[in-house]
This record gives C-alpha cells, structure tokens and sequence, in this order.
C-alpha cells in the first residue's frame, strides 16, 4: 500500500529534476552566448590588429579615418600591442597605476598570454608585433552569470523546500492535536457513564470478579483517553524507573497477545532514572509490540535489551522475528499513513515517534532489519541524574 509521503517523495524528486534541467539548459545556452561573444570579440581585435598593420604601411589609397576609426571604436576589450621582445608599445582599456608601470605591463602580458592566443602583425619591413588581449568587462560578467544563475535558484529550491516542510510540519501538528483532543473528548462521556454503570452493577448480585475485570478495562478506557489528552500539550516529566516502567508496560501486553509469541527480556537488575511521562512512555511501548507481533503474524519471538552503559544515555531495544523492513523504508515507517496492512491508518509508529522526540527529547530509528529475519527498533532516553 503507498502512502500519500511516497507520492510526494516522487513529486519532490520530479521537481528536482526539473530544477536541474532548467539549470543545466540555461548554463548550455550562456555557455553558447560565451562563446559566440568571444569569438566577435576576437574578430574585433584581430580587424584592430589589421588596422595597426595597415597604419604602419602608409599607403596613400587607404582611408586613414576609417582605419583611425576603428582602431579607436575598441573601448571594452582590453588589450596590448607589444614588438618582438614582448616589450608593450601601446595598451589599450587598461588602467595602469602610477608606480611601477612596467612591472604592471609585463605582468599583464604574462597574464593576457595565457588567457588567449596573442594576434600576430606581419609587418612589411619584416618585423612582428604581437596583440595580447582579455575578455571584456561584459564577457567576464556573462562568464559569471550561470554561476550566479545557479546559486541563486539553489537558494530558491532550498527556501522552497524548507517553506513546504515547514508548512507540511505545522499541518501535521494541527491534525494530530486536533485529532487526539477530539478522540479525548469524546471518549469521556461513554466512560463516565461506563463508570456508573459499573457502580450501579456493584449494589446488584453480580459475581464479583466479573466487576473487576469491567473495571479494569474501564480504567484502561480513561488511560487512553489521558494519553490522547496529553498529545498536543506539554506533559511535565517526572523522574521514573524506566526497568519498572517497562516491566509493566511488557506484562500488560504479553497476557493480551498470542500466546505463540514469546518474550525475552534482558535488563539490568539496579534501577536506571530517565525524566519522562509514564503513561505515554508505555504507549510507546505498547504500540512497539503490537508492531512487531503484526510483522510476525502472530507467533515469533520478541527480545527486549536495555543497554545501560552508557553514563548519559540509556538505551534499549525491541527485536522481532516477523518479516523485516526493506533499508529504504527505514525512515519512512516513521510517517504518518505508512502502514504495509489492508487495514489501518499507520498512525502507530508516527505517534511513538513524536511521544520519544517531541516529549522526552530522546532518539528513535531502525537499529537493524533483515527481510524476512526481523528488525530492531532502537530507542535513546536521557538518564535522570538527582
């Protein structure tokens, strides 16, 4: 079954795709600007080059004005015009300081030599000049541009992505507590009338331990709807035996599963001190095994091992025999909706997520799961120190 996360999972990768199309489209077409700006820009210069030569000729037929011209219509590219020993005769779009200008000149002939292929003037005394030149102020912005281009729509994917998760987040929030406030309230009228029911039932002749056992499931009912009270506002933590918490919480559910599940459970004898609420931390605990004993089918074997090592972090984890969560699916179990049953909503891990991170400030994640084999869920609480 896909849940509504794997849609927009796919929705997000096509929108990165796209992106990145558009990116790379608009770097090929500057790219193509580039070069065809260059190219112009060289042809400039080589008709520049072309003038100098035919100013030095002196021919009389020739249009000096025009030659004149064009020679001074060059006012982007920067250019030198140097004899045979590199020596610079003349430059042009250069700014050149007032000290050491011939240190400046040669440097920039190193420089302008190895950015492009210098322009040779066959002169007709038989001597050379060379032209070195840079790419125009316009070209090195155009250069620069899919750059800027690029981080700047990164910028905006990034602030997109953040906006809709933000949004996605503060959704979610408004659900959940609306959803657990709703449940609450209306579980407590059928509760208070289950409970004087029950006292109406004691003055009549009903077998006794009939009672107590419509009590105890009263009682379990106003648990829950404690729990679904709590989601949403911020219960105070108090300092609680986690060993005894989950004792507790594991002997409330092996006598209501299968009896073909087994458990075995290895803690540590001392006490091990962690803030936390008690009531939904055994939600937690509840909505685990109920997990497991659906991965297994109702028969396997479930190890509870707390790890108490540590000196700031307790640990523990929940092992089954059922049939494993694929390595891309480890995250995603944790959405709300994902759920591999025909039916169900798969809110049950979402919500142990939120009561470990959001209410006991502790970590929860797939420590491990082999198909077919099981899987490990592992969950991290802060110890309580007095």
């Amino acid at each position: 079954m896909k849940s509504i996360y794997e849609s927009r999972e796919r929705l997000k990768y096509i929108f990165i795709a796209a992106a990145v199309l558009i990116a790379i489209a608009s770097v090929i077409v500057s790219d193509n600007l580039v070069k065809k700006l260059s190219k112009e820009e060289r042809f400039k210069i080589e008709i520049w080059a072309e003038s100098i030569r035919v100013v030095t000729s002196e021919d009389p037929t020739l249009n000096m004005k025009l030659i004149l011209k064009i020679m001074e219509g060059n006012t982007t590219i920067p250019v030198l015009l140097c004899n045979q020993r590199d020596e610079v005769m003349d430059y042009r779009n250069i700014h050149v300081p007032d000290d050491h200008v011939d240190t400046f000149l040669r440097n920039k002939v190193k420089e302008f030599k190895a950015k492009n292929q210098p322009i040779l003037i066959d002169l007709e005394d038989g001597s050379y000049q060379y032209i070195y030149y840079d790419e125009s102020v316009i070209l090195k912005r155009l250069l620069a541009f899919p750059y800027v281009q690029l981080s700047v729509m990164f910028v905006f994917i990034a602030i997109a992505f953040l906006a809709l998760a933000s949004t996605k987040k503060a959704e979610q929030n408004k659900v959940w507590v609306g959803l657990s406030k709703e449940t609450a309230h209306q579980l407590g009228t059928p509760i208070s009338s289950l409970i004087a029911w029950v006292e109406y039932l004691k003055t009549k002749d009903i077998e006794p331990s009939l009672l107590e056992e419509i009590n105890k499931d009263v009682k379990r009912l106003e648990t829950i709807a404690e729990r679904f009270s709590k989601i949403g506002s911020n219960p105070d933590p108090e300092p609680v035996d986690i060993i005894q918490s989950l004792h507790s919480a594991l002997g409330y559910m092996q006598t209501r599963i299968s009896s073909k599940v087994k458990f075995f459970i290895h803690v540590p004898e001392e006490p091990v001190w962690t803030l936390m609420n008690d009531s939904l931390f055994a939600w937690v605990i509840e909505n685990l095994i109920k997990n497991a004993v659906d991965a297994m089918e109702g028969q396997g074997e479930i190890t509870v091992n707390v790890d108490n090592s540590e000196a700031r972090v307790v640990r523990f984890d929940i092992s089954d025999t059922g049939k494993g969560i694929p390595k891309s699916k480890h995250s995603t179990v944790f959405h709300p909706g994902y759920t591999t049953k025909s039916r169900g909503w798969g809110l049950g891990l979402s919500l142990v997520k939120r009561i470990v991170e959001s209410y006991h400030g502790g970590k929860i994640y797939v420590k491990s799961s082999e198909m077919g084999k099981g899987t490990t869920f592992r969950i991290e609480l802060k110890k309580y120190k007095s």
